[in-house]
């Protein structure tokens, strides 16, 4: 039997996180358990040989949740679990993003970081125990991992953070940032706030970050009792002799074709130099090195050539690729209603970034719903999906579904727009962002033009969302250089992006995204200044184009209003079989929603049907009143009276004498067993009894005429 070693991390007075190794795949390059409360995750590291002619790093990194983790089964027909969940994506993609800069430069083997939740309490969520149990994994394996990193989430409830909250506490938060990091250094943080402060946020990474000292503390701690040497790994480099000679080549032509404005324009010129290399250099080095090696070689160091140039024009000139300084923003531009027949529609572009929003209202059937694995079902009335096809970079390529970017550029725009969504807002909504062309902050073009869609579908949202993208620029000497609104090169040459969404009261939602090993706090709150700032005259361009989200919803949409009924009355709605309710449905081709406490939810194509259901429901569902004049069913004949139905089943009794002004001697000379006659409600007693009377409404009716 395998020894297990364990060591305990106290991340606030009465919570306690485990790390746990020796004892599980032990044919994994590295492997632990996290545990918090009763909820354990596994993670597991391994890693293959590099392919020829790779010049990237292939990390891979999964997380599933099985439905046996919570002693529950799968729900549908198939008893497995398949593709994975929106969720478990978003969890691989957090995890990924703080350890992919941890490793060294030219190391391209294939790494595989696997995260399963093995227990699940239902009180402690595993994503944030995964991130952690990711970095632990590696620490422990012979990889040439640079960490270990620390992962947390921090919640906050009545102005006081907690470390890692319980899913219940979550609930209430005002506050959810997942932040990872090194010692005094952050990687990767992403959240939603309810319009909070820049100060707020940045005292919570202060706050997590103690937390952060204390897990790489204990990892190193648990290393050190189980952890394989690190084995010296096979960096894949250009050799001196190529890239001083393409330096050569290349030095008085590549800054300016770098700093070429216009992205197509730009990549023409930077794809002219690549030629010339492979016309100047093939011959000598693929001799020397062969073809595979030279196309390798030119890839990689052309491509750090090109980084390094644009870093030092940024850093010692201030020049950007398109010509900005450093605080300014890209020409703006807003348009609402675009679209004919949707609900509402916008088009939002920044610099050649461009994001065409579509909103869709309709039914509580509508909202999206998701199993929880802990049981029951998450409800969402408010969900946007981003869509980032071939075209929008000019390109072709394989199409398919969305995959981890799209589900997770979508999820920070839903995330950061549905702060201001009202929660009685009645209608379910759904934005899908088509991104028309891309160069760079689509995710944040996106948010824009979902806020500015909302607002035309007549959606009342509380405030506009915006959001912006600011990036940064470092060198050796330690130098840093904060860019606002990055384009695509700037993204894929310099060292961070930082999106950073909210209204202009606070901030809704954030993402990082780093290339270095951690940057400080510091840098980031400064960045968080500057995007603010930014974020302002966003909100100017949004404001000019649609002042305020339009009066009434749109024409286009349907028709939607909540009543409330004696909840002892959903059964007469209801009917027999559903006989009432089907009814409804399909004469008015209308959507009906019943809810245990009386609350109806109608649906209808316009105003005319939305009274004509209406109308409906309060037939099944009124109640008899006093005083109150009725044409009624006479349902069962008796000696002394008739009992008439007057409402769907609600019966009162017309006795013999209130039939009319003068003697009745039999029932029938009145009535018969189905026909209609007025009748007025004279009593009702405390059982519910109706007493009627044809004469008195005969005599009302008379006063009328």
């Amino acid at each position: 039997m395998s020894q297990e070693f364990s060591v305990t991390i106290n991340i606030a007075p009465g919570k306690e996180i485990t790390l746990a190794a020796g004892k599980l795949a032990q044919l994994a390059n590295g492997s632990c358990t996290v545990r918090q409360g009763d909820t354990v995750v596994f993670s597991a590291a391994c890693s293959g040989e590099a392919k020829k002619g790779q010049d990237f790093f292939p990390l891979q990194v999964d997380y599933r949740e099985k439905y046996s983790a919570a002693g529950k089964f799968p729900g549908g027909y198939v008893k497995r679990e398949g593709r994975p969940s929106d969720k478990e994506i978003l969890i691989c993609r957090m995890a990924d993003r703080p350890i992919r800069p941890l490793f060294p430069e030219g190391f391209y083997d294939e790494v595989q970081v696997c995260g399963l939740l093995l227990a699940a309490d239902g009180v402690n969520d595993g994503d944030v125990l995964s991130m952690l149990g990711a970095s632990c994994a590696l620490c422990l394996s012979d990889l040439p991992f640079q960490g270990p990193i620390g992962a947390v989430r921090v919640g906050m409830i009545n102005g006081e953070f907690i470390a890692n909250p319980t899913i219940q506490e979550m609930a209430v938060s005002d506050l959810e940032l997942v932040y990872a990091g090194l010692p005094d250094k952050v990687i990767m943080i992403e959240g939603e706030a309810k319009e909070l402060p820049e100060d707020v946020l940045e005292n919570a990474m202060r706050f997590a970050n103690e937390v952060v000292k204390k897990q790489c503390e204990a990892q190193l701690e648990l290393v050190a009792k189980v952890g394989r040497p690190k084995k010296t790994p096979e960096l894949h480099l250009v050799p001196e002799d190529f890239n001083s000679t393409m330096i050569a080549l290349l030095q008085d032509k590549m800054e300016g074709a770098c700093l070429i404005p216009g992205k197509e324009d730009r990549g023409a010129a930077l794809d002219a130099l690549k030629n010339l290399c492979i016309e100047k250099m093939h011959d000598e080095f693929a001799e020397k090195y062969g073809d595979e090696e030279f196309d390798f070689f030119l890839g990689v160091a052309f491509d750090k050539y090109t980084r390094a140039t644009i870093r030092k024009a940024i850093l010692e000139k201030g020049y950007r690729p398109d010509g900005r300084t450093t605080t300014q923003i890209r020409p703006l531009s807003a348009e609402v209603g675009v679209l004919p027949v949707v609900h509402g529609s916008a088009l939002f572009q920044r610099g050649e970034t461009q994001a065409l929003v579509i909103a869709t209202l309709g039914g509580p059937k509508d909202a999206q719903e998701t199993d929880l694995i802990y049981g029951g079902t998450e409800t969402k009335r408010f969900y946007l999906h981003y869509n980032f096809p071939n075209y929008s970079t000019g390109e072709t390529g394989r199409i398919a579904g969305p995959g981890r970017r799209e589900i997770g550029h979508g999820n920070l725009a839903e995330r950061s727009v549905a702060q201001v969504v009202p929660k009685d807002f009645p209608y379910t909504i759904r934005c899908v962002s088509e991104i028309m062309a891309s160069n760079g902050s689509t995710s944040m073009a996106s948010v824009c033009g979902a806020t500015l869609a909302l607002m035309d579908a007549g959606v009342p949202i509380k405030s506009p969302v915006v959001g912006i993208s600011c990036g940064l620029v470092t060198d050796d000497n330690g130098a840093e250089l904060l860019l606002t609104d990055i384009i695509g090169a700037e993204d894929h040459f310099g060292d961070m992006d930082f999106k950073v969404c909210g209204t202009e009261d606070g901030i809704t939602g954030f993402q990082l995204d780093l290339k270095l090993p951690g940057i400080s706090i510091d840098t980031l709150a400064r960045a968080m200044k500057q995007n603010k700032i930014a974020r302002s005259e966003i909100h100017q361009v949004v404001r000019n184009c649609i002042a305020a989200p339009r009066a009434e919803v749109s024409p286009r949409a349907p028709q939607m209003e909540v009543i409330h009924i004696n909840p002892d009355k959903i059964g007469a709605l209801i009917g027999t079989g559903g006989k009432n309710i089907k009814e409804i449905t399909e004469s008015t081709q209308s959507q009906v929603d019943i809810q245990d406490d009386g609350s109806v939810s109608i649906l209808a194509g316009n105003k005319a049907i939305l009274e004509e259901v209406k109308r409906k429901i309060q037939f099944y569902t009124a109640e008899a009143e006093i005083g109150k004049i009725y044409r009624g069913l006479v349902k069962t004949i008796k000696d002394f009276g008739a009992f008439v139905e007057i409402l769907p089943g609600q019966d009162g009794l017309l006795h013999i004498s209130e039939m009319a002004n003068y003697r009745v001697d039999r029932v029938t000379d009145i009535c018969k067993e189905g026909d209609y006659v007025s009748v007025k409600v004279v009593d009702i007693d405390r059982s519910g009894k109706i007493r009627l009377s044809r004469k008195a409404a005969l005599e009302d009716l008379d006063k009328k005429k």
